[in-house]
């Protein structure tokens, strides 16, 4: 496709989305067993952590294999790596001795980590240009990924933006299979049970130790897909203040949303859950009537677009932020004091 035909998703509103779904399969091959994530059980249950599967209307599971947040997370260090990391400024946050790329962090532009940093008041201009302007360009100037994966600053300004690439991973027609496990210590018995309590010694591997039976992964029947969204009409809401600010935004947006969604990644999700592509995958461009068509568009492509709006648009400078323990503690004694004080008011 040229670059004039991606150009025009940003103003026509007919077309509201590029989809893409892969079909999956375990390294061993199709109907083998893998091991999706165990989600923790409801709050004050006794139940273990068990696999996310619901009931279908044809009476088959589905389960779920990796989460739109999980997905995320994996495509966008993507942009930490060459050529990609020239698309985007590289941010760092150093933590004490460490430092991690902005990249890396949960939460993106709105982490805790530089929410109390010596950057935030930089950081929180962008954002509240975005609540009191809609304009975008300073979060896309400091961290755009913000803009393509989503944010949301919960806890200060309230912005939340959408994502504009979200992905899910789920497999069907699933059976979930059980394992149990016995651990024989290297010790024997009355070497070692008048040491300390038998439990004791199991807890430090002095002791045979049996595992209950526990989840066992699943066998997918029906198979394993991948699908991922992006969503024009988020993107067509973004604005980059006057004149062609809006335009260069979003094509530089546009670009970096299309890398993510198209190029290929690797599938190790978990120990365990090595998946592979078991067919190609199909890429399409939805309407607003709901007809779809093949989007012809490679992952080569979609980079040499990103690059050139990438260029157009003028890539931020990398910056790095210091996370600093005082703010933490500044706002750890500011939350005592109103409680304090709503407490004293009330008892008056």
């Amino acid at each position: 496709m040229m670059a004039t035909d991606l150009d025009e998703w940003l103003t026509e509103t007919n077309v509201v989305a590029l989809t893409v779904k892969e079909e999956l399969e375990p390294v061993m091959g199709k109907g083998t067993v893998f091991f999706p994530p165990t989600f923790a059980p409801p709050e004050g249950s006794d139940d273990k952590p068990s696999y996310l599967v619901d009931e279908l209307s044809d009476k088959t599971k589905a389960a779920l294999v990796d989460t739109v947040g999980s997905q995320a997370n994996r495509m966008e260090p993507l942009f930490m790596r060459p050529p990609y990391s020239e698309l985007v400024p590289q941010a760092t946050v150093r933590i004490g001795e460490r430092e991690i790329n902005l990249l890396e962090t949960g939460h993106r532009a709105a982490d805790a980590v530089v929410r109390f940093s010596d950057r935030w008041e930089t950081l929180r201009t962008a954002f509240t240009d975005i609540r009191d302007r809609r304009d975008a360009t300073g979060l896309a100037k400091l961290a755009p990924t913000s803009l393509v994966f989503g944010v949301w600053d919960s806890r200060d300004t309230q912005v939340k933006l959408p994502r504009l690439v979200g992905a899910t991973v789920r497999a069907y027609d699933v059976s979930p299979l059980s394992r149990a496990a016995q651990y024989f210590s290297s010790t024997e018995k009355e070497e070692v049970e008048e040491l300390a309590e038998s439990k004791f010694l199991s807890e430090i591997g002095l002791n045979d130790a049996p595992a209950g039976r526990t989840a066992g992964g699943l066998i997918a029947r029906g198979g394993i897909r991948r699908e991922a969204v992006l969503n024009l009409v988020a993107l067509r809401a973004l604005g980059g203040g006057k004149d062609d600010g809006t335009k260069l935004l979003r094509r530089y947006i546009l670009g970096l949303a299309l890398t993510a969604l198209l190029t290929r990644t690797e599938k190790f999700l978990r120990e365990g859950c090595l998946l592979v592509s078991s067919a190609p995958a199909a890429a399409q461009v939805v309407y607003r009537t709901g007809e779809r068509q093949a989007l012809e568009l490679d992952e080569g492509e979609a980079f040499r677009y990103a690059k050139a709006a990438a260029g157009e648009f003028g890539v931020g400078a990398g910056w790095m932020a210091t996370f600093s323990k005082e703010a933490v503690s500044k706002a750890a004694n500011e939350k005592s004091e109103k409680a304090a004080a709503k407490k004293a008011k009330k008892a008056k």
